[in-house]
């Protein structure tokens, strides 16, 4: 797959932001994230009124832009704050030498679709890097994949489909339903501490050694792991979730594949994501966009390790993220405390990470972010994907068209992935 640029432009919000927003001083749950993108890239297929629909899509984004004021600014690394000077969104279109479906879902290596997106997913930070970027790539076939680049220093993958929404909405001209109305409120909660970024090994280049590997969990396979644990949840009316059962079913497969390549159990930390979201009392807002993710933990041994089996596992992550959910309560409430577990926490697990004897998985949940379900005015996509993040051992949980099945994206270091390919379990997956 080859991908040709053909043009770059910036979009302008179509009204300048007002004096009262054009410095946004950023949280300090934003100061500490990695120094990179937020990415995403939606697949559609022709339609006969993708010309007309792709013509008007300039002229919606600048028309949604003075609400995302950010998004249109710049960066000021040493201010820790983003300069809303309307600089511009920048617009990239490209031409890609081969058919849509040539690249759908095992078409081509993860790490090839990078070239999908506008930016590297570590080019972030510097003044003349745009806070969000949006490529438009067209396939022979006429069909297109848009793949937008938006700054992790400012929001997150929830704040990515909020935006989506907003520009799909506004392209459609469609004024039905409920209004996407964005806030930009989490300095107000977590006021900046000029705390610095963590050094999780990004690079503004590609990183080879970090390597990706997509897993396909479909319908079946999920009500089969269901099965291996229904005796645990004889008394819900609902089953386990989706995503509990893929993190639990990859957890101990990565604890096993570790074992085998260094010959003994090492101690591990298990890290998931938890949204904020309409879980806080005062509640945030489902349109807040941020960087509002919680975490559930769970650290062992070494040679507690070694019974962590799946059915042991289920229990385990469902109650790190039960209790995630449960601290929500008091985060905005109590200062100190949401300052310790959105911050604290944060810092510590990541300085953990570095530790040679501390096997670190990172798991995040973007199954819920609405992705399909965004429609310019041609359809929804037919595939949704992200691409090789440059971040050792983060695993991301997408969801599926049918909305039955998870897609899971890991992210290991190359010498540790065919230790994980050679798994017994996971080569049934991926053969």
């Amino acid at each position: 797959m080859k991908v040709k640029i053909l043009s770059r432009k910036l979009i302008k919000p179509c009204t300048p932001t007002p004096e009262t927003r054009q410095r946004y001083k950023i949280a300090s749950i934003d100061e500490i994230n990695p120094t990179m993108n937020v990415v995403g890239i939606l697949y559609y297929p022709f339609n006969d009124k993708m010309e007309h629909v792709l013509n008007k899509m300039e002229e919606s984004l600048a028309q949604v832009l003075p609400q995302f004021y950010p998004f249109a600014g710049r960066y000021i690394k040493k201010a820790y704050s983003v300069d809303c000077n309307d600089e511009g969104a920048e617009y990239v279109e490209a031409q890609v030498d081969c058919e849509l479906l040539d690249i759908i879902g095992s078409g081509v290596e993860p790490g090839e679709l990078n070239d999908l997106l506008p930016l590297e997913v570590g080019a972030a930070d510097l003044f003349t890097d745009p806070v969000l970027s949006i490529q438009i790539n067209k396939f022979k076939c006429g069909g297109i994949a848009i793949g937008t680049c938006i700054s992790h220093r400012i929001v997150d993958a929830c704040s990515l489909g909020i935006f989506l929404s907003a520009w799909t909405k506004a392209t459609r001209g469609d004024s039905t339903g409920e209004p996407i109305i964005p806030n930009f409120d989490s300095p107000f909660y977590f006021p900046g501490r000029n705390l610095g970024e963590l050094d999780f090994g990004t690079t503004r280049t590609r990183d080879s050694t970090i390597v990706t590997k997509r897993i396909l969990f479909g319908k079946k396979m999920i009500a089969n792991l269901r099965d291996r644990v229904s005796h645990l949840y004889v008394k819900r009316e609902r089953p386990p979730s989706r995503v509990l059962m893929v993190t639990s079913f990859l957890t101990e497969a990565l604890l096993r594949s570790d074992r085998a390549k260094l010959g003994k159990p090492r101690a591990c930390l298990i890290h998931v994501a938890a949204n904020i979201r309409e879980r806080t009392i005062p509640p945030l807002s489902k349109y807040s966009c941020g960087n509002l993710v919680s975490m559930g933990l769970e650290e062992y041994a070494a040679e507690e390790t070694k019974s962590l089996d799946f059915e042991r596992l289920v229990p385990i992550v469902d109650s790190a993220t039960r209790k995630a959910v449960a601290e929500c309560t008091n985060l905005l409430s109590d200062g100190e405390f949401g300052y310790k577990v959105m911050v604290d926490e944060y810092i510590d697990i990541c300085e953990k990470s570095n530790d040679d004897n501390l096997n670190c998985l990172w798991f995040t949940d973007w199954s819920k972010f609405g992705y399909y379900e965004k429609d310019f005015g041609f359809g929804t996509p037919i595939w949704t994907s992200i691409v090789n993040i440059p971040v050792k051992n983060l695993i991301i949980l997408m969801n599926t068209k049918e909305d039955d099945g998870i897609e899971a994206w890991l992210h290991l270091h190359e010498e540790d992935m065919p230790y994980f390919e050679q798994d017994e379990e996971i080569k049934k997956l991926i053969t």
